[in-house]
């Protein structure tokens, strides 16, 4: 593990982040697992997936 991430872990149990952030973090994650699980239901919508763009086609002179 590196070290930057031991120090900034004892600074969080030093100084906790305050209520409002842990729910807006643990709200933030909830919202990334509904995205993921109706994705994974439903599917992505063919609309919003980007095609492939062909190489032009070269003229032989």
């Amino acid at each position: 593990m590196n070290p930057h991430w031991l120090l900034r872990m004892v600074r969080w149990v030093r100084n906790p982040p305050s209520s409002g952030r842990v729910k807006l973090v643990l709200a933030v994650v909830a919202l990334c697992l509904v995205l993921y699980a109706i994705e994974r239901w439903v599917g992505w919508p063919d609309a919003l997936t980007a095609d492939r763009l062909r190489a032009p086609m070269r003229v032989s002179p």
